[in-house]
C-alpha cells in the first residue's frame, strides 16, 4: 500500500545515528549482489511507496524510493512514455530509489545516457536523520542540481532516497531489431562505423557470433535502415532485449562470478578470451575469465575500468581503486551526509 512514511525512517535514522548502528537500506532487496557486502540492521524502505505527481506534458514523474519500478513503468507507458535509460531489474520487487541509487542502465544506456542525466532531483534522508531536498521538477531548476545527480550510483551510502523527480521520454513510433552473423573483430568494427553514422540506433549486443542492433523510427525510415544494413529481423526482439537488460539470457544468467569491463569507444578486442556479451557499441562487455586473471588491470591498460559485478569468494571489492584525490572527496561527502557513517558501510569501498 502506498505510504508516506518519513517520520519513522527519520526517527530510525537518528537512532542509528546516535547510537553507530550501521544500517542496510532494503528496498527490494534486488541488487544486494552488486557492490561490496554490508554488515548492518536492515533499514526497510519499501513500504516508502507512491507516485506522487506525473505531467506527460512536462515529461515530469516523481515517486517515493520504494515505490515499485514495475508501477512507475506501467503508468509511463499508459501515456506513451519511459524511462530512458531503461533501468534492469533483478527481481520482481525492485524499487525506482534501487533503480537510481544502483546506477544501473540497460542497453539503450549508451545512446539515451546514464541514469544520472534524468534526475532533476531528490528528497533525501541522510545518516543524522535530516530530510533534505535537492533540485526540482524541471531542467531549469538547477539550484542544487549536481547533488541531487551524485545520489545516482551511490548505492545508499550518502543517504536514502525518500522521492525522486525525473525527466521521462516519449516511447518511439516503432523500433525494429537486425541481427547479422558476424565475429566478434567484425562487430567491433561495424559498431565503430555505426556509432559515427547518423542512423538511429538504439541499443546493440553481441554474442555468440550474433550482433543484434535496435532502431527506432518511424516505419519508413526503419525500411530504409534494413535495406541498407541487411541481416535478418529479430521477430522476438522485446524478449532479446528485455533478457540483455536483466541478465535472464543465457549469456548472464546464473549465480557465478561475472566481471564488467566499461571501456573507451573504438577499443579492441581484451585479452581475456571471448567476451560473454558486448553492448553500448563496444564499450560495455561482460566477461567470467579464467581464474589468476587481473580483470582491472587489462581493462586498465586500454583506458578503461572493470566492476565485479557478481562477485566470488575471493574477491571483496567489487569497483576499481580511486585515485587518492577522489577518493578523499568520497570521504568528505560521506562525513557530510552520514557524519556517523551508518549508511550501507564500505558499501562502495572500505571506510566509505
Amino acid at each position: 500500500m502506498d505510504a508516506d512514511v518519513t517520520p519513522q525512517l527519520v526517527e530510525r535514522a537518528r537512532a542509528a545515528s546516535a547510537e553507530g548502528t550501521p544500517l542496510r537500506i532494503v528496498g527490494g532487496d534486488t541488487r544486494r549482489f552488486y557492490g561490496r557486502d554490508v554488515a548492518g540492521d536492515a533499514f526497510p524502505t519499501r513500504e516508502h511507496a507512491g507516485i506522487l505527481r506525473h505531467d506527460p506534458a512536462e515529461l515530469v514523474l516523481t515517486a517515493r524510493g520504494g515505490t515499485s519500478l514495475t508501477e512507475v513503468e506501467a503508468v509511463l507507458a499508459g501515456r506513451g512514455q519511459r524511462l530512458p535509460f531503461d533501468p534492469p531489474r533483478f527481481g520482481a520487487g525492485t524499487t525506482l530509489g534501487g533503480a537510481v541509487a544502483s546506477g544501473l542502465a540497460g542497453p539503450a544506456r549508451a545512446w539515451a545516457g546514464p541514469v544520472r542525466d534524468y534526475v532533476l532531483g531528490v528528497r533525501l534522508l541522510t545518516g543524522d536523520g535530516r530530510v533534505l531536498r535537492f533540485g526540482g521538477e524541471v531542467m531549469k531548476n538547477v539550484a542544487g542540481y549536481d547533488v541531487a545527480r551524485v545520489m545516482a550510483g551511490s548505492l545508499g551510502i550518502l543517504g536514502v532516497l525518500l522521492e525522486v523527480s525525473l525527466k521521462v521520454l516519449p516511447r518511439p513510433a516503432a523500433e525494429r531489431t537486425l541481427v547479422l552473423d558476424v565475429s566478434e573483430h567484425e562487430a567491433l568494427e561495424r559498431l565503430g562505423g555505426l556509432s559515427s553514422s547518423t542512423l538511429p540506433l538504439s541499443a546493440s549486443a553481441w554474442s555468440a557470433g550474433r550482433l543484434h542492433l535496435r532502431f527506432e523510427g518511424s516505419e519508413a525510415t526503419l525500411d530504409e535502415i534494413e535495406r541498407r544494413i541487411g541481416g535478418e529481423v529479430d521477430e522476438h526482439a522485446v524478449e532479446f532485449w528485455t533478457a540483455v537488460r536483466d541478465h535472464t539470457g543465457a549469456a548472464l544468467a546464473g549465480t557465478g562470478p561475472l566481471w564488467r569491463c566499461t571501456l573507451p569507444p573504438l577499443s579492441p578486442a581484451l585479452p581475456m578470451g571471448t567476451p560473454l556479451l558486448v553492448e553500448w557499441n563496444g564499450q560495455q562487455r561482460w566477461y567470467r575469465p579464467a581464474p589468476g586473471v587481473d580483470v582491472q588491470a587489462v581493462a586498465a591498460a586500454v583506458g578503461g575500468h572493470a566492476t565485479a559485478f557478481r562477485r566470488d569468494a575471493g574477491t571483496t571489492d567489487a569497483f576499481a581503486p580511486l585515485p587518492p584525490a577522489v577518493l578523499r572527496l568520497h570521504r568528505e561527502l560521506k562525513r557530510v551526509f552520514d557524519p556517523a557513517g551508518v549508511l550501507n558501510p564500505g558499501r562502495m569501498y572500505a571506510g566509505l
